[in-house]
């Protein structure tokens, strides 16, 4: 069934469109931003320390040489410990502040599709709609062709 679009409804629509889009954009962000945290972690430490092997095991000679062969540091393994700490140590400082700003600026994202959303629906139900039509309604069919309006974004955007 076809409805009418009011303009502000297709601008709205866009809106919402381009911060979905956004939204990716700060999902990898964020996820580059594990990663790098992931990363630089995994230099400083790698496998079971030596301590809980031996506290699982004992001291046996052959379970101390097991947990040294899985055992690793990237850093206490370079020719300059010292220097590695520090690079890991920023790397994982930089990561944090990078994870941090982008989830903050997705938490703000968040509070404007919800706004955005709300002002959307009302426009829609001014037009006539539902509010169970507005709420389905497809945002990429109400900017693309306002007589095609509903079905439902993959994902469960709308």
């Amino acid at each position: 069934m076809s409805r009418a679009i009011p303009e502000r409804a297709r601008h709205l629509a866009a809106e919402l469109e381009r911060q979905f889009a956004r939204d990716a954009e700060l999902a990898t962000q964020l996820n580059d931003a594990q990663r790098r945290l992931r990363d630089a972690n995994d230099r400083l430490w790698s496998g079971l320390h030596p301590d809980g092997i031996a506290a699982i095991y004992g001291e046996h000679p052959a379970a101390i040489e097991s947990s040294a062969a899985h055992n690793r540091s990237e850093i206490l393994d370079a020719r300059d410990p010292l220097r590695e700490a520090q690079r890991a140590h920023w790397t994982i400082h930089h990561a944090l502040i990078a994870y941090q700003d982008a989830a903050e600026r997705r938490r703000e994202l968040a509070a404007e599709v919800g706004e955005l959303s709300g002002e959307l629906i009302a426009a829609l139900v001014g037009a006539g709609w539902s509010e169970q039509d507005a709420r389905q309604a497809n945002i990429r069919h109400l900017v693309a062709d306002p007589n095609a309006a509903h079905g439902r974004l993959p994902g469960g955007f709308r």
